[in-house]
């Protein structure tokens, strides 16, 4: 088992920034990859930015440029720098980690973006 706390929502005008913190804590070596995804009301939960244990990124295109993940195994936490904020990235961001074939998610954190 895998446990997920996420950290760093809030409100925040846009072209401002938040960075989001996911710590694990559990089964954490047995974790591939780790990644934050985001839902609103009206959309499915969509992939935001991913990151394997040696460090390979990926990110959705509306996000490329704008978004770093990244990790600190030491610390057993995943980041989501997130700068030049839209409204658009108004959602709730999950964070995620896939061990052993199985998907483990946080709680989820608000973040708003206003115009």
């Amino acid at each position: 088992q895998v446990q997920l706390v996420e950290s760093g929502g809030g409100l925040v005008q846009a072209g401002g920034s938040l960075r989001l913190s996911c710590a694990a804590s559990g089964s954490i070596f047995t974790i591939n990859t780790m990644g934050w995804y985001r839902q609103t009301p009206e959309k499915q939960r969509d992939l935001v930015a991913v990151i394997s244990g040696g460090g390979t990124t990926n990110y959705a295109d509306s996000v490329k440029g704008r978004f770093t993940i990244s990790r600190d195994n030491a610390k057993n936490t995943v980041y989501l720098q997130m700068n030049s904020l839209k409204p658009e990235d108004t959602a709730v961001y999950y964070c995620n980690a896939f061990s052993r074939g199985f998907n483990f998610w946080g709680q989820g954190t608000q973040v708003t973006v206003s115009s």
